[in-house]
């Protein structure tokens, strides 16, 4: 009961806040992965080379778009909880 009397709610416009500061962010995860990609070639002479770091890029990549999921899933979440709170 200690714990659950210092607990205060975010507000919607800290909401609000979080959700823009995330896109944000997550834009520009997947721009610097697609910066890295270009670059990641540039004077590599070795197969083995560009293929680890194809394959490293790749995971990154995938995961991102995991958490980009995650993230539209909650965000899906709350988006109904609004809507329902406002038809009650």
């Amino acid at each position: 009961s200690h714990i659950m009397s210092e607990y205060v709610r975010m507000t919607d416009t800290e909401r609000d806040q979080i959700d823009q500061d995330a896109q944000v962010f997550m834009r520009t995860c997947a721009d610097a992965i697609h910066q890295l990609r270009t670059e990641a070639h540039r004077g590599v002479q070795s197969a083995q080379v560009k293929e680890h770091r194809t394959a490293v890029l790749d995971f990154i990549e995938d995961y991102l778009k995991r958490v980009c999921k995650l993230y539209s899933e909650q965000r899906a979440i709350r988006v109904k909880r609004v809507i329902d709170k406002k038809r009650l």
